[in-house]
């Protein structure tokens, strides 16, 4: 109810800017608190990646269907790709096969966004030579690529700071869940104080940084990258659909980064065929449904809000939690 109340309190701000502010702050900690009681709590597992070579055709298949369907949805891809397995009892699929199967998304959006890639890598390009720095092409540009820094510069202190952190505790079912229920308060919050008021047009490369920051909360499992984005572009009052689409414009260089360093790391282990063919699988079905999931919610956005998102986030982590008081997981 505490929670409910804050976020009340702060859709009635005038100061959007701070309230963006305010709700980020209120989301890392809450996510981060739950995350390091559960840390402190957790118990020996086995390594999530070795699970990896028990993924058959058809698990893969599914487990792409998955990645494809919620990577670009503000839901966590992260938070489906393991509770869906568990549920179904086979498993945590592991951090490297579900970073690996990202790269199907990444083809999707590249696929996707082709025309609109080359236009801002040409843009920019002329822009430069002309010294016309105001251009939408190169405010794009430089807005994905100071964007993407904090992702990055997150991720490798996550790394630097905690080298031996366990990943199955990291990607615990009850820090998904809080996170999934914080983020919907989010993204509610957003929903109901953002004027939505500035196209695509009107971008600026702050937008970048700003929606970058967001981006790095995703290091939190559960939380969603799409889903950060999309509720900071709502705070900075862009229209949804807008929103959306620099999401998927920006989330390009952090999917691949993800992609290709667990993709090394799976090729330094040698892995055999048996395990390779599951991983081109899950690859192909994640690309196909990426893309369409893509497509799907641009149109959805130019019209209908997020607020299917918010009551299904909300009922997501409400069920794993009942779940784990049942011991059900």
């Amino acid at each position: 109810m505490k929670c409910l109340e804050v976020v009340f309190y702060m859709s009635k701000l005038k100061h959007r800017r701070l309230a963006f502010l305010s709700a980020i702050v209120l989301g890392v900690s809450l996510t981060l608190a739950n995350s390091r009681v559960i840390l402190a709590q957790s118990s020996p597992q086995t390594h999530p990646e070795t699970l990896m070579s028990q993924i058959n055709v058809f698990q893969a298949i599914i487990l792409g269907i998955v990645q494809g369907l919620t990577e670009f949805l503000p839901i966590s891809s992260t938070a489906h790709l393991k509770a869906i397995p568990v549920l179904l009892g086979w498993g945590d699929p592991g951090v490297a096969f579900t970073a690996i199967i990202q790269l199907g998304s990444i083809a999707a959006v590249l696929w996707y966004f082709w025309a609109d890639l080359r236009q801002i890598t040409t843009g920019m390009f002329f822009a430069i030579q002309k010294s016309d720095y105001k251009c939408l092409e190169f405010r794009l540009g430089i807005g994905i690529l100071i964007g993407t820094l904090p992702i990055v510069f997150f991720g490798f202190l996550l790394k630097i700071l905690v080298p031996d952190l366990d990943h199955s505790s990291l990607r615990s079912m009850g820090t998904i869940a809080v996170a999934s229920i914080v983020m919907s308060l989010l993204l509610a919050l957003a929903e109901r104080v953002g004027q939505r008021k500035r196209k695509f047009e009107r971008l600026r490369w702050q937008d970048g940084l700003l929606m970058g920051l967001a981006q790095s909360l995703a290091l939190i499992p559960g939380v969603s990258r799409s889903g950060s984005t999309l509720t900071a572009g709502l705070f900075m009052n862009l229209e949804r659909a807008t929103a959306a689409r620099f999401s998927f414009l920006l989330g390009i260089p952090a999917i691949t980064l993800a992609g290709l360093v667990e993709l090394k790391d799976v090729f330094d282990e040698k892995v055999g065929q048996s395990e390779i063919v599951p991983l081109v699988v899950g690859v192909i079905s994640a690309a196909i449904f990426s893309y369409l999931a893509i497509a799907w919610l641009i149109r959805y956005l130019q019209k209908q809000s997020t607020w299917v998102f918010v009551w299904y986030r909300l009922a997501f982590g409400i069920a794993i939690l009942a779940a784990i008081a049942l011991g059900r997981l």
